[in-house]
């Protein structure tokens, strides 16, 4: 949530922090803004898009060699003008309405004791413009200030508790920008020129820009003045470059482009029988060094274990719960899956044989972070994460990791991450299943041989948009539909109902069918469709009895029903035949056309797809 541009040149760098945020606004849009040193503090706020900024940008000129960018998801004030970032200082004395103070700040974050701050600094005659916990530092870091903004900074953040990734300047200092991270995160960029450097929440915002990128880890502080910079850990020891190499990252830029699609979303769901087939490739076998890390072996862990716990939150707690089918029934381990953001405020049993898993696309979800973490604590040291950024904080504190190739999600609704989770899944599966005894050579064939015509399945799948388009007119209308799906098409069910409501605004839940005639049959009228997820399986007549239930109290259903399944089209009945019944890895397909059930209804129903309100696409603070 929330996304960071800082620079230090010896050139106007507005337009590289205009394009940063851009490519940034993705993680939060309530608001953004830019600052800069020109003769004094200068910015520009809105509460539009990164677009609008621009374009005030452009009318007022406004040019600076050192400066910082923000765009923002709201947490402490609602989203206004007076509430964006980047923040000024207002010390005693200053007339809030007219002169800033000499400190600009922007945060990524949780301040806890702000409350507490904020009435020691108005005591101090600090004036508060905003009700956010970032100005509280902005003024922290003035009432600390005595010509060392380093200093200043290190002072400041003694007294927070909470998370943090900050970018701070000083006009008394116009060519050094100070930056800090704890739980959230911060990137330095170094120019091609030696003489500019960056800070930014992800290396994307600097595509093009540089791809010489230091990650920042927990507690670092980085200071960065022109044609240099330093850095030292979280007791402030200076960290040496072998400490904190430069990597060359190459963070495309073209990821960020629509190209022919309406919406990121759509051309991501497009996207998925490529993300698909990067994610699988060169799996020709089935290996434990699949899921190596960097100083681990995953055949030494996978024989040491007895049980799996998987931790995550949304899509990707969905994904774990597919996952646990899987693993239960082909790797015959037990399994347990967690809501991360609780898992760790509960008192559990520990178990020191268990693999525990997270699931993150970002690899910077705090609350998943937070509930690795606390494992660890507990003694179960045997870590592995399945994440689409290999660079990430989850992948650096994991044992072992498999990494997704989805590419870059733009869209806040997760849709090619959710299936090259899934399949990153069922290679754990397999790899769990194989280091156990239970993977026959012949069955080994057969899994891979399904996994490598994935992606013309789901391209098949995709080709039924026509047929799903059809269904959303109807959804388009209603404000509240069901969901049911049963075994491991169940957390499928739960995924699609969460597309729906994500960005739609319809309300939606998902129930395994069987649960129907207790409770959720009450809700069954005419004016409540409800999405029925039907693979072929051995569950197939129990769901139809579950379908002439709602059938027998007018419900209207909405079938995705396999080849082979004898459910046809009939008053009431709308039956989409997938192409192909695909065994275990069904999951994968039928989630597709739920993906576009929600993207074609929220495209009738006008919302803003690809930014649905009070969402944002990482979650970097709990």
């Amino acid at each position: 949530m929330c996304g960071i541009v800082g620079a230090v040149s010896n050139q106007n760098i507005v337009p590289i922090l205009v394009q940063g945020l851009a490519r940034l606004e993705y993680r939060g849009y309530d608001s953004c803004g830019v600052a800069v040193y020109a003769n004094g503090l200068k910015r520009a706020r809105s509460t539009a898009r990164v677009s609008e900024l621009m374009a005030q940008i452009a009318t007022t000129h406004l040019q600076g060699t050192t400066g910082i960018a923000h765009t923002r998801w709201a947490t402490h004030g609602a989203p206004a003008v007076h509430n964006a970032h980047p923040h000024f200082s207002h010390g005693p004395g200053a007339d809030a309405s007219s002169r800033p103070g000499r400190i600009a700040l922007v945060h990524n974050g949780i301040i806890e004791n702000h409350d507490e701050l904020r009435a020691s600094l108005q005591a101090k005659g600090y004036l508060f413009q905003s009700q956010t916990d970032t100005e509280v530092i902005c003024h922290l870091v003035d009432s600390l200030y005595d010509g060392d903004l380093f200093e200043a900074v290190k002072a400041a953040l003694g007294s927070l508790r909470g998370a943090y990734a900050i970018a701070v300047f000083c006009k008394d200092e116009p060519h050094r920008l100070i930056g800090a991270r704890v739980g959230s995160p911060l990137i330095l960029g170094v120019g091609p020129d030696s003489q500019s450097h960056y800070l930014a929440s992800d290396a994307m915002a600097l595509a093009g820009v540089t791809d010489q990128i230091v990650y920042l880890e927990e507690g670092d502080v980085a200071d960065i003045q022109l044609g240099k910079y330093w850095l030292v850990d979280k007791a402030f020891k200076p960290l040496t470059a072998a400490q904190r190499p430069v990597k060359t990252v190459h963070a495309h830029s073209g990821a960020a482009e629509l190209g022919p699609y309406r919406h990121y979303m759509q051309k991501e769901i497009f996207e998925q029988p490529r993300a698909i087939a990067d994610t699988l490739e060169g799996v020709t076998s089935i290996q434990p060094e699949l899921f190596d890390g960097a100083d681990a072996s995953a055949a030494r862990v996978f024989k040491d274990i007895d049980s799996v716990l998987i931790l995550a939150c949304g899509t990707s707690y969905y994904s774990g719960c597919t996952a646990k089918y899987w693993l239960e029934s082909i790797a015959k381990i037990p399994t347990q899956v967690e809501v991360a953001s609780e898992y760790r405020y509960r008192d559990s049993v520990p178990n020191p044989r268990t693999l525990v898993v997270t699931i993150t696309q970002s690899g910077e979800t705090a609350d998943t972070l937070a509930a690795l973490r606390h494992a660890q604590s507990l003694g179960m040291t045997h870590t592995l994460t399945i994440c689409n950024v290999a660079t990430s904080a989850m992948v650096r504190e994991c044992e072992l990791a498999y990494i997704t190739r989805a590419g870059v999600e733009i869209g806040v609704a997760s849709t090619k991450a959710f299936t090259a989770q899934l399949a990153g899944l069922f290679l754990l599966t397999l790899a769990l299943a194989q280091s156990r005894g239970m993977l026959s050579d012949t069955e080994e064939a057969r899994h891979i041989k399904a996994m490598r015509h994935l992606p013309a399945a789901l391209q098949a799948v995709l080709a039924l948009e026509p047929q799903v388009i059809a269904w959303a007119e109807d959804f388009a209308a209603k404000e509240n539909a069901l969901f049911l799906g049963r075994g491991m098409h169940y957390p499928i069910a739960l995924e699609g109902a969460l597309k729906l409501k994500e960005i739609s605004y319809i309300h939606a839940e998902a129930y395994p069918a069987g649960e129907l005639k207790h409770g959720p049959l009450a809700l069954v009228t005419s004016a409540m469709p409800v999405v029925t997820v039907a693979p072929h399986d051995a569950l197939l007549e129990k769901l139809k009895s579950n379908m002439h239930e709602v059938r027998a109290r007018g419900g209207v259903l909405y079938v995705l029903a396999d080849a082979d399944s004898k459910i046809e089209s009939a008053e009431g009945l709308h039956v989409i035949r997938m192409p192909e019944h695909y065994g275990e890895l069904s999951p994968m397909l039928h989630v597709v056309p739920l993906q576009l059930l929600a993207y074609h209804t929220a495209c009738a129903r006008g919302t803003d797809v690809d930014k649905p309100r009070n969402l944002a696409k990482s979650v970097t603070v709990e």
